[in-house]
């Protein structure tokens, strides 16, 4: 009898964890987020073995970027599910490994033209800079919200964010891109870099919706909201950045074939 009852308590958590309401946009969010980043990290692994060597490890990145995702995409859809609260520091172990992949992406683009191994690291420890103040302003706010937290950690992450914009459009890695004189990796770095401008913008929105936040004062914008920012950003960038490395990759294949031909 013990054992039959907790196997029912064991089936029915888990039927808690899967199952997502058809009118909870941010579960379903979790769940098309999941499902994306595995697919384009089937996508890429796949892909990798058409396009040229020097392209190997760049597609290689972008499958591992959006397969990490996609694993804790899983485990966050169930989180969610089952507590409907934020899975900050789920989140936060996922940025933590992919953001820092996005920005080798740079490095690995630009290695022809010159790009060292500091440049790599500048752009890692930035990102890993952003992210511990993101997470600190995110997971060790005073219960109830303190704005003066939020803004402090807010500002403090963001001075990671905006080194990495300045390599990307005005520093080292735009000068790099322009070095190679490939207009395919010109213009790829540029779309990477918009990637970084526009879609990376989405993520402070969501940070200021947290209690003490601006708009979660200014316009009472709910913690919900954060996750639903969050979902739609991450699978925007990350399989936007292996997109943007892959056609850089078919483009150079293409035009290897016709020198061949």
């Amino acid at each position: 009898m013990f054992a039959y009852k907790t196997l029912n308590i064991m089936k029915t958590n888990l039927l808690d964890v899967v199952t997502i309401p058809v009118d909870d946009p941010v579960a379903f969010t979790f769940f098309t987020g999941y499902m994306s980043m595995f697919a384009a990290s089937v996508f890429f692994f796949f892909e990798r073995s058409r396009v040229p060597e020097k392209w190997k490890t760049s597609l290689l990145v972008s499958g591992l970027i959006t397969g990490i995702a996609a694993v804790h995409y899983y485990y966050m859809r169930d989180y969610y599910a089952s507590t409907g609260s934020n899975p900050t520091a789920l989140r936060y172990i996922d940025w933590t490994l992919t953001v820092p992949l996005m920005c080798v992406e740079f490095y690995l683009l630009t290695k022809p033209a010159g790009a060292t191994k500091g440049l790599m690291w500048r752009l890692i420890i930035a990102a890993v800079w952003m992210l511990v103040f993101g997470y600190i302003g995110e997971a060790f706010n005073p219960e109830g919200g303190s704005t003066s937290h939020s803004v402090t950690y807010g500002v403090l992450s963001t001075l990671g964010y905006v080194y990495i914009l300045y390599l990307a459009w005005m520093g080292e890695v735009k000068q790099l891109a322009e070095k190679t004189n490939n207009p395919t990796i010109i213009r790829g770095i540029r779309t990477l870099s918009w990637f970084i401008l526009v879609g990376w913008a989405i993520y402070p929105i969501g940070y200021m919706c947290m209690p003490g936040g601006w708009l979660n004062i200014a316009f009472g914008w709910q913690p919900s909201a954060v996750d639903l920012f969050y979902n739609i950003a991450d699978a925007i960038n990350k399989i936007g950045f292996g997109l943007v490395v892959y056609n850089i990759a078919i483009d150079d294949l293409s035009k290897a074939k016709v020198l061949a031909a």
